[in-house]
């Protein structure tokens, strides 16, 4: 049932203090800090230990420990720093009570841990050990954390000041979030990321050009890679990382991943439900659709006239068009014409093709989804299970093989020898440290010195850097004029992380600490009309469905509670704000 999840829970404000679902990972993340501890505390007791095993596994540590940190913060804000304390049981109430620090405490604490892990831990780790943490993971999450850090829900300015203005630490009266803007904040930022640029391991997957590969558009640089694509396949570059189609463990983007059944199921609610044996549920939203670009990088609301953008009816090419292994159906309607390669790399629209290839059944094979009333993807064809079925007309194909189908002998009808590539989840990827690089030197005015790095709005270098991700999707590079402007270039650097990160966790994270949360969230959640057959079906409508309705939108949304019983324990530890005790 569609109540059983927890997240359409959080997004109906029905999360308390006392009923946080899976929500609540305090208690165990603060397990893991305990753990940590205590073998820290007893390292030494292992005299079998070389200097160079025992440095290794102490850099593990304290990325153990600083990860369960990093998820404490992304999830609840300010922390409770136990250090290396490695606290007794049972003693009195007064032993355990400690306040919380502040953000900015919290935050420096951790990326602190993170880089002193980053020391000690390898570079990169061998194929053998693909999702261990290297130095690059550490290094990649401080760097996440330091970019949350600079933005403006905690750094001063308006957004901080509105949210977090009277929120102080009972103990002592101290803003638990700054009410002071410092810009040094994006210095420090850019310097993690130029840390990892500079460490020359990572770079961003390319495929090479290949013979299928589809023409660039004129104002796209043919030069190599990385100063154009004129020698890489754009959709291959994109789209092969998340299907399973190269091999992971040698993804030279990826700074932290692991092999996951769990995206693996997860690619099933892409798939439609009963005679395609999906379960139909993963809808992605008009806004997103209307942030892909067009082939030329033009935004759909100022297309060319060589790749317009038409919303007045059926593209009745006569043809298919086969560009990469991806083939686009002549008879679709004319928006989804003309975009760029994520957008097909990503997107499953009604009438996309979906290949299905490692099913035995040829029947089952080649299927355009139709997502209007009547299609074979739309509601009619799940009378029985409504929830079951997509709410917007897209679908999420961005970890979908060509091979992919779901069944098995004795499941579903047809779909017999069914299966599906091994997938690894990118938590970490070349790609964010790129964008938070860009981000983070925008942001500056003056130049700051950090460490062995002089940080400074360098238009080259924001160019070159974000010019890169521009490449590898096929599309032109940054105007003088897009970079002269930094609101500008804020608002496509915010566009970008939409729709590069996709899906990767990101999205949910970015409009918090932008200070946008009650904005983006107050948007009418918009699709096709799901109760309409012919062109009707291709109108924007609000998406007429009982969660997309009723979510709440809520300041006290932007973090989670702590439990009830864990602030009972610890009079001294706030709760956030707007959650009752």
């Amino acid at each position: 049932m569609i109540s059983d999840y927890s997240s359409l829970d959080f997004v109906q404000g029905n999360i308390t203090p006392t009923n946080l679902r899976s929500f609540n990972i305090w208690n165990s993340m603060y397990i893991i800090v305990r753990k940590v501890n205590t073998v820290l505390a007893n390292i030494d007791k292992a005299k079998d230990l070389t200097g160079r095993d025992k440095d290794e596994l102490m850099g593990y540590l304290y990325f153990m420990r600083a990860y369960a940190y990093y998820r404490l913060i992304t999830y609840y804000g300010p922390i409770v720093i136990v250090g290396d304390d490695l606290m007794e049981t049972n003693e009195s109430e007064e032993y355990y009570d400690r306040p919380r620090a502040t953000f900015d405490e919290s935050v420096d604490y951790v990326c602190d841990e993170l880089e002193k892990s980053a020391k000690l831990m390898p570079d990169q780790v061998s194929p053998s050990y693909f999702g261990r943490p290297s130095a690059g993971s550490a290094l990649g999450l401080s760097a996440r954390l330091r970019l949350i850090q600079a933005s403006p829900l905690w750094n001063g300015g308006t957004a901080a000041r509105r949210t977090y203005g009277t929120w102080k630490r009972s103990t002592d009266g101290v803003n638990y979030v700054s009410q002071q803007y410092n810009e040094r904040k994006w210095a420090v930022a850019a310097a993690v990321c130029k840390q990892i640029i500079d460490m020359n391991i990572f770079s961003l997957h390319t495929v090479r050009r290949m013979p299928d590969t589809a023409p660039l558009p004129s104002n796209v640089p043919q030069d190599n890679f990385p100063y154009g694509a004129g020698d890489i396949d754009p959709f291959r570059s994109y789209a092969d990382m998340f299907t399973g189609e190269s091999p992971f463990a040698r993804n030279p983007e990826y700074l932290w991943a692991q092999k996951s059944s769990g995206l693996e199921n997860y690619s099933r609610h892409a798939f439609p439900y009963e005679i395609y044996n999906g379960y139909g549920t993963v809808s992605v939203p008009q806004k997103v659709i209307d942030a892909y670009r067009m082939a030329d990088g033009r935004t759909i609301e100022n297309s060319s006239d060589q790749y317009p953008y038409e919303t007045d009816g059926m593209w009745n090419n006569g043809t298919d068009m086969v560009f990469s292994g991806y083939t686009l159906k002549g008879n679709v309607h004319k928006m989804y014409v003309n975009r760029e390669m994520r957008f097909y790399a990503s997107i499953g629209f009604s009438g996309a093709h979906w290949p299905m290839l490692s099913t035995s059944n040829l029947s089952k094979r080649n299927i355009q989804f139709w997502y209007n009333l009547n299609g074979n993807a739309g509601k009619n064809s799940v009378r029985n299970l409504p929830y079951n079925v997509n709410t917007t007309g897209y679908s999420l194909k961005k970890f979908v093989h060509p091979e992919d189908s779901w069944g098995a002998p004795g499941q579903g009808t047809g779909y017999e020898n069914s299966r599906r590539l091994e997938k690894a989840y990118p938590i970490i990827r070349y790609a964010e440290i790129l964008l938070a690089y860009v981000e983070a030197l925008n942001n500056l005015t003056s130049t700051h010195t950090v460490g062995e790095y002089q940080l400074s709005r360098d238009i080259e270098e924001m160019r070159f850097y974000f010019n890169m991700i521009r490449y590898r999707a096929g599309l032109p590079g940054l105007t003088d004029a897009e970079l002269a402007s930094k609101e500008e270039m804020q608002s496509i650097i915010e566009r970008e992380r939409m729709v590069e990160l996709l899906h990767e966790n990101a999205r949910f994270w970015d409009v918090r600490r932008w200070g946008k949360y009650e904005i983006t969230e107050r948007e009418p959640i918009q699709g096709m009309d799901m109760d309409a057959d012919g062109l009707a079906f291709y109108n924007v409508v609000p998406v007429n469905q009982t969660v997309a309705r009723n979510r709440v939108v809520d300041k006290k949304l932007i973090l989670v509670p702590i439990e009830l019983n864990e602030i009972r324990k610890s009079p001294s530890m706030d709760q956030n704000p707007g959650y009752q005790y």
